[in-house]
């Protein structure tokens, strides 16, 4: 199934807002889509959630405030909890939806290898009988 870009109303949903300005949303949502394709593209299935994250960093805090005082209230928000950008985790989610996240191992054999001895094992020199203790009697 293809990637399904989110809507305003999702992001109103993810964000828990009861009212949502959709023109901002509907934007948000395109730059968040652009930068994630920055990383991956095309967007896999799932990258909406990382999609949704991006863009409601934005929409709550535009401005990348990270200390407000008004009157007797003050808050204080995480460093870089605002603004659109992809942190690292959302690099990673976008990689591992897309199949190119975790390790992975490279067969270094050639196609045309043939699995048979390259040595001639009757003629390797031992007698058919071994020493006691040796496997053989």
């Amino acid at each position: 199934m293809p990637f399904i870009p989110p809507t305003a109303e999702e992001l109103g949903l993810f964000l828990a807002l009861d009212e949502i300005d959709g023109n901002r949303a509907d934007f948000l949502v395109n730059k968040a889509i652009s930068l994630c394709q920055t990383v991956v593209t095309p967007l896999p299935e799932g990258a909406d959630a990382v999609v949704l994250s991006v863009a409601g960093r934005a929409y709550v805090n535009p401005q990348q405030v990270a200390y407000e005082t008004i009157g007797p209230m003050s808050v204080q928000r995480p460093t870089g909890s605002g603004g659109l950008y992809l942190t690292k985790a959302d690099k990673s989610a976008l990689k591992s939806l897309a199949g190119r996240g975790g390790a992975f191992t490279v067969d270094p054999t050639p196609a045309t290898a043939d699995p048979s001895p390259t040595w001639p094992i009757d003629d390797a020199g031992f007698p058919d009988e071994f020493e006691p203790g040796w496997g053989y009697l």
